[in-house]
């Protein structure tokens, strides 16, 4: 009877959206979305949820229990739909199918998803930005960005993400698992999409290319970071000293500024540096080992910014433009000593007198100064001092 009554048209409808059930307590369980009410209560965390079959499926959240099998391959589920859906990937079936490009999925969610590629479609808005997205999901990790908020903790060290991606991809260092081997250079790694993205360096494939410079990169995220140039947006601000990066990453590798911390140790020479990427490149002193080559000129290198660099002299490239003045650099290190030029700021201090220098050549230069007075002052006092020749 209640199958019957969807092929007529007696409909619950809600009052606030207009939304249309066929049967009551569908029209019940949606009121309690506008109403914010949550009346079933977990004993154990005391999360609320305002369907009593959600609170069921949470429960099974802190029992681990999986009761959905699957007979093929063994692998558990806490709910029958996702057994149902895992069924789907032993018969190679995908039964959603694109109607624009006819990509299949398994999932109707995932096709979902996939026509707003196609539509454009970015309906989800955050309310402190104004930045949009196509799901949900993008805009629930996004606002985590605002906040302070990093739910995912790690058990071994502690150390806290605002997202789980983050939270697994942290977990690989704390494992000598790298299952995945180049066979071009032997190098590991710990997932596939790493040893993916590392082929692309032995074939020099550059398949991400900047729509307003031209420039071509290996990894789509290398491009993303790229474009944050371009837009001279700096969101990420250092909580200490007020200092703005275009990443978060930099803004953490800044911090160690002022803790002053040192925590990665040379085992050879007992040196001490803030971040792995400095000792990994002191250990190359103690071995001489110089593993990135030019192909134009076969000099070779320590290290593969250097090796960047060094290319950008064959290709008279230079991305570092300042945005003052128009000049363009070969080198970041050789841009930032060009950006004092524009300011007041005169980094390099003289000890002896107290001037100061837009360079740390310049004060050089300005010391053999201070040297050569001394010398001088020394000559009268040795000529006097010397006796006549009998």
């Amino acid at each position: 009877m209640i199958h019957l009554l969807t092929h007529t048209k007696e409909f619950h409808l809600c009052e606030i959206c207009e939304k249309a059930f066929s049967q009551k307590r569908g029209l019940k369980r949606h009121l309690l979305t506008h109403h914010n009410e949550k009346p079933h209560v977990c004993e154990i965390c005391s999360k609320e949820f305002a369907r009593k079959c959600n609170l069921k499926r949470h429960c099974l959240t802190h029992t681990k229990e999986k009761p959905h099998a699957c007979g093929e391959c063994g692998k558990a589920y806490c709910q029958r739909v996702h057994l149902k859906i895992h069924l789907l990937t032993h018969g190679n079936k995908k039964p959603h199918v694109c109607e624009i490009c006819k990509k299949e999925f398994f999932q109707k969610r995932n096709l979902r998803r996939h026509f707003l590629t196609h539509t454009k479609e970015k309906p989800h808005v955050c309310d402190v930005c104004g930045k949009a997205y196509s799901q949900r999901a993008a805009l629930t990790q996004h606002s985590l960005v605002h906040s302070d908020e990093k739910p995912y903790t790690c058990e071994v060290c502690g150390r806290s993400f605002s997202r789980k991606c983050y939270l697994i991809k942290h977990l690989e260092t704390h494992t000598d698992e790298k299952s995945f081997v180049c066979e071009v250079c032997e190098k590991a790694f710990s997932r596939k999409r790493y040893l993916r993205d590392h082929l692309r360096s032995h074939k020099n494939e550059k398949l991400y290319v900047c729509d307003i410079c031209g420039k071509s990169f290996n990894l789509k995220s290398t491009l993303n970071k790229h474009h944050l140039i371009h837009s001279n947006q700096r969101p990420h601000l250092c909580k200490i000293c007020g200092k703005a990066f275009t990443r978060k990453g930099d803004v953490n590798r800044h911090l160690i500024v002022h803790t002053k911390e040192k925590r990665h140790i040379c085992e050879i020479c007992k040196k001490t540096f803030a971040r792995y990427n400095s000792l990994r490149r002191h250990l190359l002193l103690h071995t001489d080992e110089k593993p990135y080559s030019c192909e134009i000129c076969n000099k070779a290198f320590g290290y593969s910014k250097s090796l960047k660099d060094h290319i950008r002299i064959h290709t008279n490239e230079k991305p570092h433009m300042c945005q003052t003045c128009g000049k363009t650099f070969g080198r970041r290190d050789c841009y930032r000593k060009h950006l004092l030029t524009h300011s007041s700021q005169k980094p390099n201090l003289c000890q002896m007198c107290g001037k100061r220098f837009f360079r740390k050549s310049n004060l050089k230069r300005h010391m053999l100064t201070h040297v050569q007075k001394q010398s001088e002052a020394t000559l009268p006092s040795e000529e006097g001092n010397s006796m006549p020749p009998h």
